[in-house]
């Protein structure tokens, strides 16, 4: 894997210092953001453990990294549709931690308005909505199939306010967690009570 390496220390010091002089020897990629850059990309520093060294984007783009759309690595302009695929993969992988419109425009090197505005018209809903959603619909799965209690459920899918989890649940979804579980175990227990009925 001589084009998945980690950089040296020259390199190292290229990407910290945004060194533009290095633009075209080499090319970074950010395995926690899926992202590749030009060393003189004016994003957040990585941390050095997290960095990958490629010779071309053709490399970089070979392991599945995208363009970085600040920097433009390829030379071109990375379509709104990809972009938004790499934010929500982001937020997939990464729903558990605390995410804002700010970190994720971050780790996505976009501003947090157009973040913001190209999500919405892609998706059809914000950033933070979908978030939600996707917290939500994994709290919905630990409810069913796990016996972990209200508040340990809302850390799992990164809410450590239990009020704050509890509002949002039934926000969502028009019941309390509690409620939820209950209805489900109820709805279940009608089940094997019909199939039992049936085999009888």
């Amino acid at each position: 894997m001589a084009n998945r390496i980690q950089p040296t220390e020259a390199q190292w010091k290229a990407i910290i210092s945004n060194d533009k002089e290095s633009d075209g020897k080499f090319f970074y990629a950010v395995q926690t953001t899926g992202i590749f850059c030009r060393p003189s990309c004016k994003s957040r520093p990585p941390k050095f453990e997290n960095v990958r060294v490629f010779q071309s984007p053709d490399e970089a783009r070979a392991e599945r990294f995208r363009p970085c759309k600040r920097c433009k690595p390829t030379g071109e302009r990375l379509p709104d549709h990809e972009w938004i695929e790499l934010v929500t993969e982001y937020i997939d992988n990464h729903y558990t931690e605390h995410l804002t419109l700010d970190v994720l425009a971050d780790v996505s090197h976009g501003s947090p308005y157009h973040l913001h505005r190209i999500f919405k018209r892609v998706k059809g809903l914000t950033p933070m909505e979908y978030i939600q959603d996707y917290r939500m619909d994994k709290a919905k799965a630990l409810l069913r199939d796990s016996g972990l209690t209200i508040s340990d459920i809302g850390h799992k899918v990164g809410l450590d306010n239990t009020a704050y989890f509890i509002t949002l649940f039934k926000k969502k979804t028009g019941v309390t967690p509690l409620r939820y579980r209950g209805q489900y175990v109820l709805n279940n227990t009608s089940m094997e009570v019909q199939d039992h009925d049936e085999i009888r």
